[in-house]
């Protein structure tokens, strides 16, 4: 049986299983796409936060890029935590390379609370390197903060901006409101180059939101990967996601994951 929705994630693993690789592949899993890997950095962490986070060595991360593209047709690719400049001049040199155009670049900068992740060094390679290979783009509200040089606190501000970040070489844009406040909460702009798209769902008010934006980029991917238009494949996405977000899983002592596998947990 040959077997050609494939899609391939390159980011850091997450020991709790709740984002990062883990999410990845179990979203690509749900969507009935076979899930290739690429690991970046890996972290000590679990539902009350990260306690370690050590990286790959960049030659590594080229050599398993390297591995599947010569031997495995994938479709879609999404990037999530690279770490620092270096792998990122990787990731952009092999993306380049094997003409990986349909790429959901989720830039992960900063987290959804603010904390910064990476360096200035990194964050100006993403821009100059990565961005401008991407199909579509998903920065949450303080990535995109830092990316549009502006402060975002309206729908408007968030229109302008994904304006300004489609300048950077993106195709697609699409502005994640789970930063955002009161009504903007959960709120998402897109922007193809002419027009916005408000896109809305019901606000899930849940504590277990671990991985949820690893979860949107690969479930974007993977609708990619099954032939989707993009602006399709983000509102099935979305809505995945806000689907997931109901069946949150309760575990440990803090933040648990989405439930990826929510039919399962309803049965």
């Amino acid at each position: 049986m040959s077997f050609s929705h494939i899609a391939l994630t390159i980011a850091g693993s997450d020991s709790g299983g709740a984002a990062g690789i883990q999410a990845d592949l179990k979203t690509f899993a749900f969507h009935c796409v076979h899930g290739t890997s690429v690991i970046t950095c890996i972290t000590a962490q679990n539902t009350l936060g990260v306690d370690r986070v050590q990286k790959i060595n960049s030659d590594m991360v080229k050599a398993q890029i390297e591995a599947i593209m010569n031997d495995i047709n994938v479709q879609a690719v999404k990037t999530g935590m690279l770490f620092n400049q270096d792998i990122i001049l990787t990731v952009s040199q092999q993306i380049k390379q094997w003409k990986l155009s349909q790429l959901v670049v989720d830039p992960v900068m900063v987290s959804r609370t603010g904390v910064k992740l990476i360096d200035d060094r990194a964050i100006a390679s993403l821009k100059t390197h990565l961005i401008p290979q991407a199909l579509i783009l998903t920065p949450n509200r303080y990535e995109a903060q830092i990316l549009s040089n502006l402060s975002i606190n309206s729908l408007e501000d968030m229109k302008q901006a994904a304006q300004i970040i489609y300048n950077l070489g993106a195709k697609f844009v699409l502005i994640k409101g789970g930063g955002m406040k009161d009504d903007l909460q959960g709120v998402d702009v897109w922007f193809n180059g002419k027009t916005w798209e408000i896109l809305t769902t019901e606000t899930i008010k849940t504590k277990h939101t671990h991985g949820t934006g690893c979860t949107l980029s690969a479930a974007i991917a993977a609708n990619l990967a099954l032939g989707k238009e993009p602006f399709i494949a983000v509102k099935q996405a979305k809505n995945y996601v806000t689907t997931a977000l109901k069946y949150g899983l309760e575990m440990g002592k803090g933040t648990g994951p989405v439930g990826h596998f929510f039919p399962l947990l309803t049965s």
